[in-house]
Order: C-alpha cells, then structure tokens, then sequence
C-alpha cells in the first residue's frame, strides 16, 4: 500500500520532503477550496522542485463541474506543471455517463502531452450528501473513460470519516471492482491509523491523508509534522508484515 500525504502548499510540502523516506506520494491540493480543492499551477510545481525527484507529485484538478472541457483544461495545466497523479473529483456528475464524458476528456488530455501520467477519477464516500455519482459507479467510470485508477474520498470534511459512509465491505467492493479492470484502488476521507487494518486486508494500493499527520490531528490548523507522517508509515508496514504473515493485529 502506498503513502499519500497531501501538503497545502510549498511549506508543508518541505516538510514531506523531510519525511520523503515514509511516504510514497505527495499531493497538491488547496484545502480551503474543498475536499479535492485545486491548488495554482506555480504551486504544484513548486512542490515538484521542493520534493525529491524520485517521489511523485500529485495534483488534484478540483471538485468539478460536468464541464468536461473545462475540466481537460484544468488537467492538461496540472500535467504541465510537473504532476504525474492526476486527481478529478467528479462533484458536479450526477451519472456514470456523465462522469465517463468527462474523466474521457482528461484522459485524452493528459496522456496526448505525458502518456506515462496516471489520471484518477475520485468520487465520495458520502456522495448521498451532495447528490453526485454512486461510489461503487467510480471503478465502472474509470475503466470505461481508461483513466488508471479509481479513487474515494469525502466531499464534506465535518468529522465524519470514510468509514462512516462506506463501511469496510462496501470499501472491499470497491476495491475488487477497481482490481477486476486493471485499475488502482485508492481510498481517503479522515483515515486514522486505527483504519489502517481493514485497509491492508482489502487490498487498498493508495491510502491518502492529511489530517492523521498534522498536529493535533487537525487538517485545517495543524501542519503536517515528519514525525507523524513517521509513525503512520511504521503502523502501515506492521498491518502490511501482520497480514503478510496471517496474524490477527489488535490495533
């Protein structure tokens, strides 16, 4: 399972860098502008240049419209500035067919400039809150539009977690869905070490966070401090060696 941790900006992000040997990707996004919130172009570059050039970047496009050109817009300009992860939050696609038309339309305009960039369709736990596209749809979507991977998250970060709106079987589901199309499975939302267990059994490949690695546990006032990010990777690899070897693990 890789590491996700995701900085709000360039400081932050040379923080990951002090921590670079416990994680796996670091990812751009502007919490203040939401779950998926776009961070500026400048940005995602700088924290290209700030990282070591062996992590990859990621940067998410937003939590977008059913504007698909407008979105491929969005998407080519985080593929430019340096991302190789690229992040569409499909908040405004109400149907699997509209979020096919326009995770379709990244696709195209990622890998016509960088073939080798991953394109992730994101979608929400608790999409029965803002009324956009079922989670279990997002696999079906991503594989129908050939973006890499399918992943989750929580459209509204007010306490409730991943786990409170797709308990771990329904995660299962997903998992096995993205899994049967050749796709990553990446799941977030509020996730806690405490998570980390039914994550490693179900075969998750990406697990981002934010606020388990920031003081106090808080994603909007804490910063993101290497010592945490430390201990996260440490509880990841203890679940990975416990299920590895078959042995139940009491968190």
């Amino acid at each position: 399972m890789l590491l996700l941790i995701s900085p709000d900006g360039v400081d932050e992000a040379l923080e990951c860098a002090k921590a670079a040997e416990h994680l796996d990707i670091v990812d751009v996004k502007k919490p203040d502008e939401g779950s998926l919130g776009a961070n500026f172009p400048w940005v995602i570059r700088e924290i290209r240049d700030a990282v070591p050039a062996d992590k990859p970047v990621s940067a998410t496009v937003g939590d977008v419209p059913y504007k698909p050109g407008t979105v491929a817009q969005a998407a080519l300009g985080a593929v430019v500035s340096g991302a190789t992860y690229i992040k569409v939050g499909l908040y405004g696609c109400t149907t699997s067919d509209q979020g096919v038309e326009v995770m379709r339309a990244v696709v195209r305009a990622v890998k016509d400039h960088r073939p080798e960039a991953l394109v992730v369709a994101s979608g929400y736990a608790d999409a029965h809150r803002i009324g956009c596209v079922n989670p279990l749809a997002l696999p079906d979507i991503a594989a129908r539009s050939g973006a890499d991977a399918a992943m989750l998250d929580t459209a509204i970060k007010n306490g409730t977690r991943l786990f409170d709106h797709v308990p771990p079987d329904v995660c299962a589901e997903f998992v096995r869905l993205a899994h049967a199309s050749g796709l990553l499975a990446a799941l977030a939302g509020s996730v806690k070490q405490t998570d980390l267990g039914p994550l490693t059994r179900i075969g998750t490949d990406i697990v981002g966070v934010r606020g388990a690695v920031c003081e106090g546990g808080d994603r909007n006032s804490g910063r993101i401090q290497p010592h945490l990010v430390a201990a996260f990777r440490a509880e990841m690899d203890r679940q990975a060696r416990e299920h590895t070897a078959g042995v139940p693990v009491v968190n």
